[in-house]
């Protein structure tokens, strides 16, 4: 399984979702597959499933890369660190491999400065191996440049799908070595009946998920699809297997129509 950002597997499993002990039967049922990168966040009420199936599972702690993210409401100075402790201890882990803010501040209401130089103690302190960001704009990811240097991020988790390729975001991100994540990366199920997909699909064997996937991975992004379904689970997975041409690359290429699923009211200006 190749990495990005260290030791960062570039196929991931998404938790949005996956609460309770369902939940946690879910996740446990990815990491017995083979799935090695857990994403999680303090939003998603998956922080507790995930710390368990990975307790059960019995996986080496250094195996498996666990991401968790900061949210929007807790970003102010006195909040900030107290909210990764109770991440830490709501996991059962003393560190995560991955801290990331999830959504930046609203207009500035805490300022960015306060909460990024947060992000940076924290991993500072030990409580992340790695930190990055979610959901950031060119000029988001420029002003982190400029306060915690080059490399001081290792990815930008933002939403990408064959129908959401995000150019202009993408060609940035290339240019200053920072490898993006991609969640929704399935474009919340549609990319299963995509003619296009499904063809491909057919072509390689696999799912058009997984061609999905293969084609996001071969762009330089990582992804994080989110599942339940032991087949389906097992088929994302094999988008490790599926090497795209050219022409197939271009031909989903082809299908982006900078069509968000994800905008919120407190979303930053996106640049596609």
């Amino acid at each position: 399984m190749t990495c990005i950002a260290a030791t960062m597997p570039t196929i991931g499993l998404g938790t949005y979702g996956r609460t309770g002990d369902a939940g946690m039967a879910s996740i446990l049922a990815a990491l017995e597959l083979g799935y090695r990168h857990i994403d999680t966040a303090q939003s998603y009420d998956t922080e507790r499933p995930v710390g368990e199936a990975f307790r059960r599972s019995g996986i080496p702690r250094e195996q498996v890369f666990i991401t968790t993210k900061v949210a929007d409401t807790k970003l102010d100075r006195v909040g900030f660190m107290p909210s990764v402790e109770e991440s830490l201890e709501t996991l059962g882990l003393d560190h995560v491999d991955l801290l990331l803010i999830h959504w930046p501040s609203q207009n500035n209401a805490v300022p960015f400065e306060d909460y990024m130089t947060e992000l940076k103690r924290a991993q500072d302190i030990g409580h992340s191996r790695f930190i990055g960001v979610s959901n950031f704009p060119i000029a988001m990811l420029e002003q982190t440049r400029a306060l915690l240097g080059d490399g001081a991020v290792v990815t930008n988790q933002v939403e990408i799908h064959p129908y959401l390729q995000a150019p202009r975001l993408s060609n940035y991100a290339r240019s200053i070595g920072l490898p993006l994540t991609a969640y929704q990366p399935l474009a919340q199920g549609d990319v299963r009946s995509d003619p296009v997909l499904v063809a491909l699909g057919e072509r390689h064997g696999v799912t058009p998920a997984a061609v999905a996937l293969a084609f996001l991975m071969a762009e330089g992004h990582a992804v994080i699809p989110a599942s339940s379904n032991p087949v389906n689970l097992r088929e994302n997975m094999r988008s490790l297997e599926v090497r795209l041409s050219d022409d197939e690359m271009g031909q989903i290429r082809a299908l982006n129509r900078s069509e968000r699923r994800i905008n919120p009211t407190k979303s930053p200006r996106w640049d596609d």
